[in-house]
């Protein structure tokens, strides 16, 4: 017996949740599968509006910070990071959410979902061609750093818990590690 299974595309995805048909439940399309998603505790939650306003008061009106809103991203998936650091397109997105040409960077905080953070959005996001990746590490209190797309993988990995970090887009913003783990 061969076992198939249905492959959403982003239209059928859109179509559905027009529909209602996933009454309300938290949801994201990765390479066209339906996932669940994990449902936030106080320090995700904590962490993630914290980190949100911060980098607001750092780049000001150069970037749109986005957090937890869906992404248009090739190969049928919309996924929601945590944050989006994207262009400030303005009306660009009642048509559709940011492409990855217009993303700048993208943050996951992680405790329940590091597993899946680390591997299989780390490919997608690179696969994507985000040049820049962070995910926040809330059991260990470190941020991890992908970069340096190389053939849709990223080839420069950094594990950060003091300093400063400068995003690739960013150069001349300096951003305190503290800030994002403390």
């Amino acid at each position: 017996m061969t076992l198939t299974t249905y492959k959403w595309t982003t239209e059928t995805y859109h179509q559905a949740l027009d529909s209602g048909i996933f009454n309300g439940e938290a949801v994201e399309l990765l390479r066209g599968e339906i996932i669940i998603m994990s449902p936030e505790r106080e320090p995700h939650a904590y962490y993630n509006s914290e980190v949100a306003d911060y980098l607001r008061s750092l780049l000001g009106n150069r970037a749109k910070i986005r957090d937890a809103k869906p992404i248009t991203l090739p190969h049928n998936s919309e996924p929601e990071p945590d944050i989006a650091i994207v262009k400030p397109l303005g009306k660009e997105y009642l048509k559709h959410h940011p492409y990855p040409e217009d993303i700048f960077w993208i943050i996951e905080f992680s405790q329940a979902t590091l597993s899946k953070d680390l591997n299989e959005k780390k490919d997608i996001y690179a696969e994507a061609g985000i040049k820049e990746y962070w995910v926040v590490d809330l059991k260990n209190l470190q941020l991890k750093v992908f970069r340096d797309l190389v053939n849709s993988h990223y080839t420069s990995e950094l594990t950060m818990k003091t300093g400063q970090i400068s995003p690739l887009s960013f150069p001349e913003v300096k951003i305190n590690i503290p800030q994002l783990i403390a």
